[in-house]
């Protein structure tokens, strides 16, 4: 690698790191900002423990001014409650895990989870009623029965 200092600004000839070809605007939003919210994304689990980790997970991470720092919480719908009481436990945590105050405030934010059961539900009755009618008017029947076949593995995953 070769460093070139004749020009005015420095420029490195050669393969460079990801970090290198970076604005140095960008590289500071990210050393902020981007490496609390992935580190915290990271460690959920291990932050929250496993009980609050089915139901919640980090959305953002913002620092202002006014409000302080404060990090955004998805919850599934009915366990806010849950989230609300360990909000305390959750913030000494992450601070502890950081060294210092990253976080001031917890907010959150509800959403309607939609279980594993519930999708494979969803996905049978789709293809039993959309593509049933399909196949079935399908002349040939080498390939029907390859179809219904295909369609009988795909309900059972």
């Amino acid at each position: 690698m070769k460093f070139n200092t004749k020009q005015r600004y420095n420029s490195i000839q050669g393969l460079r790191s990801f970090k290198n070809t970076l604005p140095t605007k960008i590289k500071k939003i990210i050393s902020k900002k981007g490496e609390i919210y992935s580190k915290t994304l990271d460690n959920w689990k291990y932050l929250v423990g496993k009980d609050l980790f089915n139901i919640c997970y980090p959305k953002s991470y913002k620092k202002s001014n006014f409000k302080g720092k404060s990090l955004n919480i998805m919850v599934k719908h009915g366990h806010e409650v849950d989230v609300e009481y360990s909000k305390k436990q959750i913030i000494d945590k992450i601070n502890y895990y950081f060294g210092y105050d990253v976080v001031n405030d917890i907010r959150i934010k509800t959403f309607d989870g939609v279980s594993l059961n519930t999708k494979k539900d969803k996905i049978m009755v789709v293809t039993k009623n959309k593509f049933s009618k399909k196949i079935n008017t399908i002349k040939n029947d080498d390939i029907k029965k390859s179809l219904k076949k295909m369609s009988d593995i795909f309900k059972s995953r």
